[in-house]
């Protein structure tokens, strides 16, 4: 019976060895799926629409192949389409389930000065296509725009792993002029896990270490009931007994093994290879051969604070890691441009006041001996984002940027703005935070902010008027009209640069009191303020202030020189005049503006303030 056993545990063996194996090789299906893309036009930008990327779950493997250089891009669907509106493309999209391309033709005519997305293109473009924009926008490289969330460059071929929702496309060229790789696939892994494959190599091995045991008990059983049966013993005749033969055949006898010996020896080699092909059977297998209980062995998530977003909100101007991009490439392309004074490559990244002071900067640099550069922009890290919620364009981002290089510097508050699809977000604002700065609560960055409108009424006081109130104030303190509504005890730049008027007009009167005057005058900047609103209704505002120092002879025969002002000496381009100088500083002012019915008083986040130009009085 043992033997019938060990023969069924053989063949149970057997046939889960053989299933088990057959899972991982003859079985075993393949590992993707894919889906070729057919381009058959010329065109020098294909779009691959997100609906062919989600046409199957999982992750997606983007492979294109080309003669040359290989660009892929991806980014929001709107924004793809809105860099793309200007020129002709190719659009993969998915139709009644099938993978199908069309030419779309441009939608608005291209930049009015014809420029690319490098960053110096300006001007929105026009409204809906009419006959000028059926023209195709002169080709442009699509390497470096500030839309795209991520960008892979290679040469020949190039392999880009993605996990993408429906909402965003893929962007495929090659230069932006030449035409487009035509060579795509993307693929979707397939789950081709065995995971009974191991269990049944495991049982497998079980039987057949079962079955060898149970024939090696089998073949003892039969070899133990096989002996002899005792009968009677028939008479032998009586002989002598040669004892010499008798110790020879005694010697030949106890030279071989006994029987027990034997078979113990030869179990033992049949027990070893059945363990041992079990032990590489197991060894074989991989982790998805096996059924997988991640449940309980996953972490647990740690709660987070739920935020409620409105239904039909419009998306935040840029991610996390865009940002992170978009700053690090601004501070390094202002870095560069101080380092070789260069206004031109500067404009490239920065704008208004900001672009201007540096111009300024550059040219005293030139002009005055040691002149000090002005503070570099810092490239990380980001301790404070905040975008606008914008589908269209301008658009606008807050952040408040650390100096990795040297703590001991005050961390940079600034504004970004983009003005179109094709340029790149240039600094509008920036100013070092105050010390005993109080930040208010904002949304976070995946959802952003909207944009306060200069002319709001929620607020205790509105974003265009802000300037001008602050103006007044540093004119006349405490007696402004507007002093109530501001905190000016924690207002650190109210207080120097009222210290600073009253120390250069005592110096002044000291020798030029009867025959000169020296006045200040602070006038709202020709910059419009920008805003974003907070969690508690109110909004960070940024205002452009405009700070002039006017000094001009009142007696008609004296003359004012400048002996020890070599910064007004470079800018007027004059070392006296007979009606004097006026120096005009900016001032870059951030605001914390509390809501209509707050207790709370408006509060200065943030300040910078430089030279920015120099004339003599004309008659």
């Amino acid at each position: 019976m043992r033997f019938v056993w060990a023969v069924v545990a053989f063949f149970l063996a057997a046939v889960c060895i053989g299933a088990g194996i057959a899972q991982r090789t003859v079985f075993l299906g393949p590992k993707t799926q894919q889906a070729e893309i057919a381009v058959s036009s010329d065109l020098a930008y294909t779009l691959i629409d997100g609906a062919v990327l989600s046409k199957n779950p999982g992750a997606q493997t983007l492979m294109v192949r080309g003669d040359g250089e290989v660009f892929a891009a991806y980014g929001r669907t709107s924004d793809m389409t809105a860099w793309l509106s200007d020129t002709e493309y190719n659009h993969v999209t998915l139709k009644k389930g099938k993978v199908v391309t069309d030419e779309v033709a441009p939608t608005v005519a291209p930049p009015a000065d014809g420029t690319a997305a490098d960053g110096s293109a300006d001007t929105a473009p026009s409204t809906e296509a009419g006959t000028d924009a059926t023209a195709a926008a002169p080709g442009r490289d699509p390497a470096g725009s500030d839309l795209w969330l991520d960008q892979f460059e290679e040469t020949g071929a190039l392999i880009a792993p993605l996990k993408l929702p429906d909402t965003m496309s893929v962007l495929i060229a090659s230069d932006g002029t030449a035409p487009a790789p035509a060579d795509i696939t993307v693929s979707w892994p397939i789950d081709n896990s065995t995971p009974w494959a191991g269990p049944l190599l495991v049982l497998g091995g079980l039987l057949l270490a079962a079955g060898v045991a149970l024939w090696l008990l089998g073949i003892r059983h039969v070899r133990r009931s096989r002996g002899p049966r005792r009968k009677g013993l028939p008479q032998l005749p009586t002989e002598p007994i040669d004892l010499a033969v008798e110790e020879a055949d005694k010697g030949v006898i106890s030279a071989a093994p006994a029987r027990r010996a034997v078979g113990t020896a030869r179990r033992g080699f049949i027990v070893v290879p059945a363990v041992a092909v079990s032990a590489l059977l197991f060894a074989g297998c991989s982790s998805d051969a096996w059924p997988q209980f991640g449940g309980a062995a996953s972490p647990t998530p740690s709660p987070s604070e739920t935020v409620i977003v409105p239904e039909g909100q419009q998306a935040p101007a840029v991610t996390e890691t865009q940002a992170e991009r978009i700053i690090a490439e601004i501070a390094d392309t202002v870095a560069e441009a101080d380092e070789a004074k260069d206004a031109t490559l500067a404009a490239t990244r920065l704008e208004g006041t900001v672009l201007a002071e540096r111009q300024t900067n550059y040219k005293l640099q030139a002009a005055v001996k040691d002149q000090k550069p002005l503070a570099p922009i810092p490239g990380k890290p980001i301790a404070y984002l905040l975008p606008q919620q914008n589908d269209g364009w301008p658009r606008t981002v807050m952040s408040i940027v650390y100096d990795d290089d040297d703590e001991t510097v005050a961390p940079t508050i600034m504004y970004m703005t983009q003005q179109d699809p094709w340029s790149e977000y240039k600094l509008t604002y920036v100013a070092h935070l105050e010390a005993s700065a109080e930040l208010p609560g904002v949304a976070p960055a995946e959802i952003g902010a909207i944009q306060v409108q200069p002319d709001s009424p929620f607020l205790i006081l509105e974003p265009g008027l802000l300037a001008a109130a602050y103006a007044d104030i540093l004119d006349k303190g405490d007696k402004s009209q507007y002093a109530g509504l501001f905190d000016l005890e924690s207002d650190s730049f109210h207080a120097t640069v009222a210290k600073n008027r009253q120390d250069r007009l005592a110096d002044f009167n000291k020798t030029g009191k009867k025959t000169g005057s020296l006045t200040f005058t602070s006038t709202p900047g020709p910059q419009p303020p920008l805003a974003l609103a907070t969690l508690e209704s109110g909004a960070i505002v940024a205002v452009n202030l405009y700070e002039t120092d006017t000094v001009k002879p009142t007696n008609k025969d004296a003359v004012i020189r400048l002996p020890a002002n070599p910064t007004v000496k470079a800018l007027s381009g004059a070392s006296q005049s007979a009606t004097g100088f006026t120096t005009t500083f900016s001032d870059q002012l951030f605001f914390y503006v509390p809501g209509q019915g707050s207790n709370e008083k408006i509060r200065l986040l943030g300040y910078g303030s430089n030279v920015l130009s120099s004339k003599v009085i004309k008659k």
